[in-house]
């Protein structure tokens, strides 16, 4: 009897491990795509109360033009029916557009927001995540290799930054003299480029290098960075990063 209540205890028990298991798998899944929707929604509505307008009028616009259609050729109803899936199309692209700038707004005035512009290029480009130069004010400069050459990202006002930019061309030149330099200086000044626009105007320069190329730049640029101070503290630029799903 004593071996047959063990046994028994230690199949209740298996059964309860395992009965556990599927809940911690279920867990740690990342959420659906339909509740990840509706975190981007509400993201984009507390920073961006006018959104749920935007989205209404370009579903209804959508719905109107198919109405107005559909009573011209004398197939209302056909129209509605194609018109309604459109007009939910409309009112997501809308949302897609307005939670990325909701997104770089967060960024707005935290340490290391140029570098998180930056971060939303992929293929085709090395980003450094730490600054290749900065200021007793925090003003930084972030670098980027691609297909037009080096691109320096900086930070802070213009007329602070300029020396800082003229002393790292200078020492990209030593090493890259035929390589073009950009400089996006990323801010929400009259001569400065809003974050959401510094990958944009990134991808628009003109292309100089061949893919094959960039990794030698890279290569040789790490010998410049590879003995530099460490960045100020306060500055993480891994934590600084627009959200992905709003992307």
């Amino acid at each position: 009897m004593a071996k047959n209540s063990d046994n028994d205890a230690a199949a209740q028990q298996k059964r309860g491990l395992f009965s556990r298991k599927p809940k911690a798998e279920k867990q740690n899944k990342e959420p659906g795509r339909l509740k990840q929707m509706v975190q981007v929604f509400q993201m984009t509505r507390r920073n961006d109360p006018m959104v749920v307008w935007w989205m209404v009028l370009a579903f209804l616009g959508v719905i109107a033009v198919g109405l107005v259609i559909g009573i011209l050729i004398n197939n209302w109803i056909t129209l509605l029916i194609i018109a309604i899936p459109l007009g939910l199309l409309a009112a997501l692209f809308i949302m897609s557009r307005r939670a990325e700038k909701a997104a770089f707004a967060q960024l707005e005035g935290r340490p290391g927001a140029a570098g998180a512009a930056m971060s939303v290029l992929r293929r085709g480009w090395i980003l450094k995540d730490e600054p290749v130069a900065f200021n007793r004010h925090q003003d930084l400069v972030f670098l980027a290799v691609g297909r037009p050459g080096v691109v320096l990202v900086t930070e802070g006002p213009s007329s602070r930054v300029r020396d800082l930019v003229a002393s790292e061309r200078k020492r990209i030149a030593r090493v890259l003299p035929n390589v073009p330099i950009h400089v996006i200086n990323a801010g929400q000044d009259e001569d400065q480029t809003d974050l959401v626009e510094v990958s944009k105007k990134m991808k628009k320069l003109p292309k100089a290098i061949t893919k094959l190329e960039i990794s030698a730049v890279d290569k040789r640029l790490t010998t410049l960075t590879a003995n530099r101070l460490p960045i100020p503290k306060g500055i993480d630029p891994n934590r600084a990063r627009p959200n992905r799903r709003a992307r």
